[in-house]
This record gives C-alpha cells, sequence and structure tokens, in this order.
C-alpha cells in the first residue's frame, strides 16, 4: 500500500483507545503515515500520542489548545495532507483496504456506509439506532440527495478532490461536518461512492455525541439547503 496514505485521527480522551488503534491500522497499511490532533484531553492522550510519536516516525502529533471540535479537526488534517501532497487520506482506520480500493477506482469521496447491503452495526442500542438512521434520512430528504450513511465518520478523500473544494468556508464543527462535506463535494460535480462496513460500539470511553451537537447538525442541514453556506 502507498506511503501517500494518511491517517487523521482526531482525539479528545482517548488514552486507552489509542494505544490500540495505532498497531491495528499498520497491521493492514504499514506504509500509512498517522496524524494525531488532540484538543488539551485531559486524560492525558496527547502524552500517549507523543510517546508513540518518538517511536515511530510514521506518527505525528497535533496539540490543540482545547476542545475546539471535530471539524476544525479534519480541516487541519486535511490542509496537513494537500501541504504534504499526500493522494489519499481518512478520518478513521477500519475497512481502510475498502475505502482505498474505491479511491483508487475513480471515486472521489468513498464513504464507510452502515446503511448499504453488507454494513451495520453492532452493540447500538435502538435510541442510537434511531438517531443515527433518522439523521441520515432526515439530511438526505432536506438536500435532496442519495447518499445511505450520511453520518458516517469513515471517509477516504483525494487530495484533489479538497483542492477543489473551498476549506475556508466549511463551517460545521460537530457531526455535521460529514453532513457538509458530502454535500460540498456532490455540489461540484464529483463522485461519491459508498462502501459497507459494520460499525462497533466503542470498546473504551463514551461517545462525543451531545444535545449541542445534534442540534447544530438540524440546523446546519437547513444552512446548506437554503444556500447561507
Amino acid at each position: 500500500m502507498p506511503s501517500s496514505v494518511l491517517i487523521i485521527l482526531p482525539t479528545y480522551n482517548e488514552r486507552d483507545n489509542l494505544p490500540a488503534i495505532v498497531p491495528a491500522i499498520h497491521a493492514v497499511l504499514p506504509e500509512a503515515r498517522l496524524l494525531v490532533i488532540d484538543d488539551g484531553s485531559p486524560d492525558g492522550t496527547g502524552e500517549v500520542a507523543d510517546e508513540l510519536a518518538s517511536r515511530d516516525p510514521r506518527i505525528a502529533v497535533v496539540h490543540r489548545s482545547g476542545k475546539l471540535g471535530l471539524g476544525t479537526a479534519y480541516l487541519l488534517g486535511f490542509r496537513h495532507a494537500i501541504r504534504e501532497q499526500v493522494d489519499y487520506f481518512s478520518h478513521e482506520p477500519r475497512s481502510l483496504p475498502d475505502l482505498l480500493g474505491a479511491a483508487q477506482a475513480g471515486a472521489d469521496l468513498v464513504i464507510g456506509s452502515r446503511y448499504v447491503p453488507g454494513g451495520g452495526t453492532e452493540n447500538w442500542g435502538l435510541v442510537r439506532k434511531i438517531i443515527s438512521r433518522g439523521g441520515s434520512l432526515y439530511a438526505g430528504a432536506v438536500l435532496g440527495i442519495s447518499i445511505h450513511d450520511l453520518t458516517s465518520g469513515f471517509k477516504c478523500f483525494r487530495r484533489t478532490t479538497l483542492e477543489r473544494l473551498d476549506l475556508d468556508h466549511v463551517r460545521s464543527e460537530g457531526y455535521s461536518f460529514q453532513i457538509e462535506m458530502t454535500y460540498r463535494v456532490l455540489r461540484a460535480g464529483m463522485r461519491v461512492a459508498e462502501v459497507p462496513i459494520v460499525f462497533a460500539d466503542r470498546r473504551v470511553g463514551q461517545s462525543k455525541m451531545s444535545r449541542k451537537i445534534f442540534l447544530e447538525a438540524v440546523g446546519m442541514v437547513w444552512r446548506l439547503r437554503l444556500g447561507r453556506l
């Protein structure tokens, strides 16, 4: 697998997860570079990331001063990938070979989808399933697009895709970032593909979803639809 792959890992209180995620990535993509973007985790995630990076030149770490939002972390990672001339980069490690394969076959953006044949979730409660699936259906209906999993955070972008987008005008900070980026790619006339993934619940820690993030996503969809972004 080419060394022009960058895995972007935004972290906040992931001290126990990070040491497991890193070797799991390199088990399937030995040449991949990792960029950990830590938002001042009070549990010491940043220090764990620094220790991993000190022993592995494939890992780089960015420390931010506080919890600045998921969207801004991704944008920082995207700009790093463009600057470093990385060809493919993804938010998360799971199902990376399948996502990279679809990108190399010509897709401008590949989404790891829970809601296409072969995809699914494991160990999710009913409420979480309703929020996730309902959010995708709601956003798709408002925006008039047929992507099955608009809220998925498992994505693979080509560098050329993001070079065609105006990243300075991306406004989402929470999970609506996933919706906004996909919508912008489609509006630019580029090709989006979905590949099935099975998403298991977190091994350690808690989801970062909150009422504020949920309400931001609800409002952001309408702002996109009405052309205010």
